[in-house]
């Protein structure tokens, strides 16, 4: 019975408005309903750290968040966090102590005018804070940050502040370059480590405008940018994280696994369904046929076949399944893969008689490493493909061979087995189905009309 009555993981539509932890919460509380759907190994972590096989690798998720979801910047800055929250962690106690954890600030109104609010408030030397019921905790005073004797410290650039830090920053433009693209309400603390990198992040995917912009509300935007002026520890980010997170668990990877299910694309599981609707009305007109005809009774078992296998290939084609295809556990490439495959035919090396000799898994494994994967640098331009060149060049493809295309392996292993549960149910339904309407045009009686 679980054969029968096994679902993808159902749909989560965004929720319309801007990302907030209330929003936020109702894609965590769904995230219990798809652990039945989606299994251990096609979990969240093992996605996002590239544990699992094409295609439910880090890069076909960030594929799918690019190409079909749109939202791909949740899953770059998660990336970034994760990965500048171990380095972060990883640097000197003395450099950390430069970057105090943000425990609570009065966040300012947005747009305000409050000429008093400077980069020393939060760092009074006499104010305590009370954290959820725990210790007093007391926040570092400006004094106490040992600043270099140099008057042009806020000059520095990115190479001379990793020399003195001695931790490892991206190489982009200075602080005080970063401070106007960021408009922060008064200088960075350039001695504090990473400084040039968060003003970086802030530009890309905090400010209003940014290529990368999270869908953030005003209040908590504020919020971040107000407790990022004074500390680059990722304790003030936490709430951008914590939100981008629980959208990607919630949301995200649900319909990306959904979506992974399908071996075929679009054109191909519209084409298998029509193929399937068209089987069974051919038995619905064959019956009529045979029962208004003075044919013998017997000849309506001719009517099963057809059932079953317009039942059969259109119940997996409704769950983007296509039988034939599935029969050698492949799927079809996606449009921009199929774009890639041509580029890395184009840099093969090898002669006309290498090149045929490659096959299409071959092919595709080429193209997969030769891709350039800027969707997961962490600062780019913004997630928009419409300049890529594959978009025209598939709006100029055939329908046939939009149909026909070419298929590769499902290398996941996880992802096969769902596909075979998927098969299997399709197989049983079918299999009912068309007994009980074959039954049914077996028992109605002659009309001998024709």
């Amino acid at each position: 019975m679980s054969i029968l009555f096994y679902g993808r993981p159902a749909f989560v539509a965004k929720v319309p408005g801007p990302m907030t932890v209330s929003s936020c919460q109702a894609y965590v509380e769904r995230t219990s309903k798809h652990k039945r759907s989606i299994p251990p190994d096609l979990s969240f972590e093992n996605v996002v750290h590239n544990k699992a096989m094409p295609p439910c690798s880090r890069q076909d998720f960030m594929d799918y968040l690019v190409y079909v979801s749109h939202d791909a910047e949740n899953l770059q800055f998660w990336l970034w966090y994760e990965d500048y929250s171990r380095r972060f962690y990883a640097a000197s106690k003395s450099e950390q102590a430069l970057s105090p954890p943000w425990y609570k600030a009065e966040v300012p109104r947005p747009h305000s005018n409050d000429s008093n609010h400077t980069c020393a408030t939060v760092f009074e030397r006499e104010k305590h804070h009370q954290f959820s019921g725990g210790p007093m905790i007391q926040e570092l005073s400006l004094d106490h940050i040992h600043r270099p004797s140099s008057p042009n410290l806020s000059h520095l650039d990115t190479q001379s502040l990793a020399s003195t830090t001695g931790t490892t920053l991206y190489h982009v433009e200075s602080a005080d370059d970063a401070d106007l693209h960021v408009d922060l309400k008064c200088k960075s603390f350039t001695v504090q480590p990473f400084r040039a990198e968060i003003n970086r992040v802030i530009s890309h995917y905090l400010n209003p405008g940014s290529s990368r912009e999270l869908n953030l509300s005003s209040k908590d935007r504020v919020a971040v940018l107000h407790a990022l002026e004074h500390t680059t520890h990722p304790s003030a980010l936490t709430l951008v994280k914590d939100i981008v997170e629980a959208s990607l668990r919630g949301q995200s990877h649900p319909n990306f696994i959904r979506w992974a299910i399908c071996n075929g694309n679009k054109p191909r599981v519209l084409f298998v369904r029509n193929s399937g609707i068209a089987h069974i009305v051919a038995a619905v007109i064959l019956g009529l046929l045979l029962i208004l005809s003075h044919a013998s009774r017997w000849w309506r078992f001719f009517v099963f076949p057809l059932f079953f296998v317009g039942f059969d290939i259109g119940v997996a084609a409704y769950k983007g399944l296509c039988v034939i295809i599935h029969t050698s556990h492949r799927r079809a490439l996606r449009p921009w893969e199929q774009y890639d495959e041509d580029v890395s035919l184009t840099r093969f090396d090898g002669g006309p008689e290498d090149e045929a000799n490659l096959s299409t898994d071959d092919m595709f494994s080429m193209a997969s490493r030769s891709r350039n994967s800027v969707s997961l640098d962490t600062f780019g331009t913004s997630n928009s493909y419409s300049h890529e060149l594959w978009v025209e060049r598939y709006k100029k493809k055939h329908l046939f061979h939009k149909i026909f295309t070419k298929s590769v392996w499902v290398q996941e292993q996880a992802m096969r087995l769902l596909q075979d549960k998927i098969v299997k149910q399709s197989h049983a339904w079918a299999l009912i189905i068309s007994v009980l309407l074959t039954a049914l045009v077996l028992a109605l009686p002659q009309a001998n009309v024709i």
